[in-house]
C-alpha cells in the first residue's frame, strides 16, 4: 500500500472515530434511547398485552416483556430468516458452554439477520423518499395569491410521507378554495388515500356551486370505491373576490374558528367524515371574515401534539395564542401557531402530521405579532 493510499485510510479511520465520539457525547442520547425503547415496546406489544403487564411486579415484568419481545420480534421475520435465527440462536447457546467455533457462527447468523432487516428497511426508506418527492410536487404554494385575502398554508408529516391534505385551487376568476383534511391512520396508506382525496376534490369542485352537495359528492365516491375502516376529514373553504363572505363546509373535522375584533368563533363541526357512512349530510355556512379577521383551520396534529412527557397541547393553548391574533397577517400567525407547536413537542417526536391554513381579509395597517 502507498503513502497515499494509508493517508486516505487513516483520514477516513480517524473521521469515523471523530464522527462515533460526537454521538457518544451528545445530549440527546439518554432522550432518544428513552424513545427508541418506548416506540419498540409500543410496536412489538398490543395494548392488552401492555395492559397486563403494568399490573405486574417489576422484575416480574421486565421478565416477561422481554420474553414476549423477542417472540415478536421473531414471528414478524420471514419464514427462511426465522430459521436461520433459530439456528443461530441455538449454535450461539451451545457455544456458550465453550464451543467458540459455534458461537461465533452463531452470532454471525444473526449478525446475518441484521443485514437483511437493515436493507430492508433502507429500501422502503428509499421508496417512501421518492413518495415524499411526489408528494411534495402535488401541494400548493405556501401564500397563494387571491386579490383581497391574505392566504398561508403549511404542512410538516410526522413520518416520511404525511395523510394530511392541504390545497388551494382557483375555481373561477371570483372563487377560490382553500382545503385542509386529515386522513385517518399514518405512513404510506393515508398518503395515497390523501392523494386521491385531493384529485377528487380538485376534479368536482368546478362543476359544482352548492358545498352541501360537495361534501355529499365526495363522500359518495369514498364511500364506492374506499377502503373499509378508512376515512378522512375534510374541512373545504370557498373564497369570494368581490366581498367578504367565506363559505364553509366541515365533514367531521376540528371546527375551523374565526378571529374577530371581539373575540374567537368556533364553527360548527358539521357532517360525518368523509367515506364514514353513505347517510351523511353535509351543512354549508356562510361566513363573514372582515378586514383585519381571520379564518384558522388547524389539524389534530396541533391539539394532540405532545411533548415529551405525554401531555397535549390542547383547544386551550391554541386559543390562547388566536386572542392576539386579529389584524396581524396569515403568514404571522401561522407561524406562531408552528412555532408554539414545535416548542411545545421539544425533543419528543411528532405524534401526528401537523397542518395549518390561515386564511385573512386583507388590510392595509398590521400589528405587529405579540404572545
Amino acid at each position: 500500500m502507498s503513502s497515499s493510499d494509508t493517508k486516505t485510510v487513516y483520514e477516513k479511520s480517524a473521521r469515523f472515530a471523530e464522527s462515533l465520539f460526537r454521538d457518544l457525547n451528545s445530549a440527546e442520547i439518554p432522550q432518544t434511547l428513552r424513545q427508541d425503547l418506548r416506540e419498540t415496546y409500543d410496536f412489538y406489544l398490543d395494548r392488552d398485552t401492555r395492559s397486563r403487564l403494568s399490573g405486574m411486579h417489576p422484575v416480574k415484568r421486565w421478565m416477561v416483556s422481554s420474553w414476549l419481545l423477542l417472540k415478536s420480534m421473531f414471528l414478524k421475520l420471514t419464514p427462511t430468516r426465522r430459521i436461520i435465527m433459530a439456528v443461530g440462536l441455538v449454535l450461539a447457546a451451545d457455544g456458550a458452554g465453550g464451543d467458540t467455533g459455534n458461537l461465533l457462527l452463531g452470532f454471525l447468523s444473526m449478525l446475518f439477520i441484521l443485514f437483511l432487516e437493515l436493507k430492508d428497511k433502507l429500501l422502503a426508506r428509499d421508496e417512501l423518499e421518492a413518495g415524499r418527492a411526489v408528494q411534495s410536487a402535488l401541494m400548493p404554494e405556501q401564500n397563494p395569491h387571491f386579490p383581497g385575502w391574505d392566504i398561508w398554508l403549511y404542512t410538516a408529516p410526522a413520518n416520511d410521507v404525511g395523510g394530511d391534505l392541504i390545497d388551494c385551487q382557483l375555481i373561477e376568476e371570483d372563487r377560490f378554495s382553500v382545503s385542509l383534511g386529515d386522513v385517518s391512520g399514518k405512513g404510506l396508506a393515508a398518503a395515497l388515500f390523501m392523494a386521491k382525496l385531493q384529485s377528487t376534490v380538485r376534479a368536482i369542485a368546478p362543476s359544482i356551486h352548492s358545498l352541501s352537495e360537495l361534501g355529499a359528492r365526495v363522500n359518495e365516491i369514498f364511500c364506492r370505491d374506499g377502503i373499509p375502516g378508512r376515512f378522512a376529514s375534510l374541512v373545504y373553504a370557498e373564497l369570494s373576490g368581490s366581498d367578504t363572505n367565506v363559505r364553509v363546509v366541515n365533514a367531521g373535522h376540528l371546527p375551523p374558528h374565526v378571529v374577530t375584533r371581539e373575540g374567537i368563533v368556533e364553527l360548527k363541526k358539521g357532517g360525518a367524515a368523509i367515506g364514514l357512512t353513505n347517510k351523511a349530510r353535509y351543512v354549508e355556512t356562510d361566513v363573514e371574515v372582515d378586514a383585519g379577521e381571520l379564518l384558522v383551520i388547524v389539524s389534530d396534529g396541533v391539539t394532540e401534539a405532545r411533548d415529551a412527557h405525554g401531555a397535549f397541547f390542547g383547544d386551550d393553548r391554541l386559543h390562547r395564542l388566536l386572542e392576539h391574533a386579529y389584524g396581524r397577517s396569515a403568514r404571522e400567525v401561522g407561524e406562531h401557531i408552528v412555532a408554539a407547536v414545535t416548542a411545545f413537542v421539544g425533543a419528543a417526536r411528532p405524534s401526528d402530521d401537523l397542518s395549518v391554513a390561515v386564511v385573512a381579509r386583507r388590510e392595509k395597517a398590521r400589528l405587529p405579532l405579540t404572545t
